[in-house]
Parts: C-alpha cells; structure tokens; sequence
C-alpha cells in the first residue's frame, strides 16, 4: 500500500509541475499580447503562417515594398484583374480589453464606441498608405489575429464594418482569412491554367503556319515530279520514234548492183 502511495504521488507531483509549466506559459502569453510592438510581431507571425500554409511561395511577399516606400506585412501577388493585395495585421487589444472589463452598460458602450474608433483608425491607416492606384488593387485586407474581436465588430459594430467596406478594406480574423486565401489560390491555379491555355493556342497557330509552309513546299516538289514525267514522256515518245525508224530500216531489202556500160572519153572518138 505505501509502495502504491508513492506511485500515486510521484503521478501528482508531475502533474503539478505540468501545471505549473502551463501556467508560466500562459503568463508568458499575457506579457506578449500586453506589449503593443510584441503583439504586432504576434499578429505578423500568425499572418505568415497561414498565408504559408495555403498559397505557393510565388503568390505572395512579406514586408513588401510599395508606393513611396512603405512596407505591408503582406503582398498577395495576384494577376491583373485586380493586382496585387496588401494585407496588414492590427490587433487592438487594449479597447477589447476594456469593453470586457466594463462593470455596467453605460462603461460597456464607451468601450464598444472605442473599440470602434480604433479598428477604423486601422482601417483608414491601412487605406491610405497600402491601397496604392496603379500598383496595387484598389482593396486591402485587415487581419485580426482574434475571432473573438472579430466577433464583437460584427456582432455589436456592424456600422464600423460597413465603413470598412465603404473604404475598400476587408476586415478577416484567421479563419475568414483562410477561405480568403483559398479563393486566391483557385483564382491564381485559373490564371495558371489561361495562361498555358495561350500558349496552347500560339503553339497551335504557329504549327498550322508551319503546316502551311509545308503545304507551299510539297505543291512544289509535286509541280517538279509533274515536270520531270512529262520530259520522261516525252523522252519515250523519241525514242519510239528512233525505233520505228531502225526497224523501218531494218525491213528494207536491197538488189544486187546493175553493170554500167563503158562509154570512152570524147577525145579518144574523136582521134579514131
């Protein structure tokens, strides 16, 4: 009993430590989100790993370049209709924060109105400095690292995510944003696939030209073949002609040769 005591304690005691392991980690967590540089680094980290997750290396880039020198966290490399998309992680914690930790209505609708100015701070940031005309489309997306803000915005601040479209930016949370993503990757595997279809067709359209020279080629060789039969014809209608005439020839039957008669020279007549 005592040996089986021990075990049961030694199987505590590592829970225990399990436990405490956790808790450190979710302590750990808290210290990240609560620092505003850190939890943007939390929120570009989750947008990469979906956006690694889903599309090729080729369909997008990270700290893109655009404009006049600003970086997006994420350039979406789509052909044009509509042109590369920029999408920018924001994570307003504190406003969320505080509309959890209100006591009353009255401290629950000051938080919602400023968690809404806030996220449309971030959408209006994001308009202005990542929807560039002629470079990229003309919509951006906003991520969320956070279902449960992007719950909130469309549960109890559906006028903010109206002005989000109005302005052209999508707000996604990381689950909207993964079916996003999946549309992008079928757009640009149909993209793919028009583009060898063209050059399906030019490979096509220069055969049928080469096919056609081919033609021009083999009318000619056949007007040469053409050409050579009649001057073989006609070398065969010469030479039965030379036959005939040998064997005309050949039938000819020749009598022996008659005597002329001497007759003597004037002079010799004369002198007679």
């Amino acid at each position: 009993s005592l040996t089986e005591l021990k075990e049961r304690l030694a199987v505590i005691d590592a829970a225990q430590k399990n436990i405490t392991e956790l808790s450190t980690q979710v302590v750990g967590l808290q210290d990240i989100l609560s620092n505003k540089q850190a939890r943007g680094a939390f929120g570009e980290v989750q947008l990469e790993n979906l956006v690694q997750a889903v599309l090729p290396p080729n369909a997008y880039q990270f700290q893109a370049q655009i404009g006049d020198g600003k970086r997006v966290d994420c350039l979406l490399i789509l052909p044009n209709p509509p042109g590369p998309i920029g999408i920018d992680a924001k994570f307003p914690l504190e406003g969320y924060r505080a509309l959890q930790n209100a006591q009353d209505d009255v401290a629950r609708n000051v938080a919602r109105k400023a968690l809404g100015a806030s996220v449309l701070k971030h959408v209006r940031d994001i308009r202005d400095r990542y929807i560039v005309p002629g470079e990229t489309a003309d919509s951006a997306l906003m991520f969320l690292p956070s279902e449960a803000i992007y719950a909130e915005l469309h549960a109890n601040l559906g006028d903010v995510v109206e002005q989000s479209y109005r302005e052209k930016v999508w707000i996604v949370s990381p689950t909207t944003l993964m079916a996003t993503l999946n549309t992008v990757r079928a757009v640009l595997k149909d993209a793919r696939m028009r583009e060898q279809a063209h050059i399906i067709q030019r490979e096509v359209q220069l055969l049928g030209t080469d096919v056609g020279r081919l033609d021009e080629r083999v009318e000619k060789l056949q007007t040469h073949f053409n050409q050579a039969g009649e001057d073989i014809r006609q070398i065969r209608i010469s030479t039965e002609k030379v036959t005939k005439r040998a064997g005309r020839i050949e039938e000819l039957q020749l009598g022996p040769a008659e005597e002329t008669p001497l007759v003597p020279p004037p002079d010799r007549l004369a002198g007679e």
